[in-house]
């Protein structure tokens, strides 16, 4: 997997589908809080895995929160982690399966994307891509070429 750029001037502008997606779906998107980080942090092992939780936790540990979620009532749809595994590094994210294609993934992109452009960063990385025509269409991220060999080259994994 290879690793995507993305400018974060002039990210696109999601408050349209947000506004719709909160009217029509009440779902509120928001940066988690501390107090939910467990519940966040299972949600992600349950749907995502061990890997993917062990970043979420981080995003924890970061103040503010360095993790968006979405939700409908108490139920979690899905989150957008920064800064997990590297200094401006994007990432992980995703949404729950029978919730996706509704925009709900492009908005807490773009959500943690603007957090990131906030501390100052002109430019993201989005680590280890598996989807990248997701973010090419969303972001205009670019591949970043040689990046095969990455930050994960080494992880240690579970035998």
């Amino acid at each position: 997997m290879k690793d995507m750029l993305v400018r974060l001037i002039g990210l696109p502008d999601t408050s349209v589908v947000e506004r719709n997606l909160s009217k029509k779906e009440n779902i509120v998107f928001r940066r988690a809080i501390a107090p939910e980080k467990h519940l966040v942090s299972e949600w992600v092992k349950a749907h995502f895995g061990d890997y993917w939780q062990s970043e979420v936790e981080v995003a924890f540990a970061r103040q503010p929160v360095a993790c968006w979620i979405a939700q409908r009532g108490n139920d979690i749809l899905g989150f957008a982690c920064y800064e997990s595994t590297a200094k401006n590094f994007f990432g992980p994210t995703g949404t729950q399966e029978n919730e996706r294609g509704k925009g709900i993934g492009k908005i807490l992109l773009i959500k943690a994307l603007q957090s990131m452009k906030e501390m100052g960063y002109v430019y993201a990385i989005i680590g280890g891509v598996g989807p990248s025509e997701f973010y090419q269409k969303a972001v205009d991220a670019k591949i970043i070429e040689g990046s095969e060999v990455s930050i994960y080259q080494n992880l240690i994994r579970k035998k």
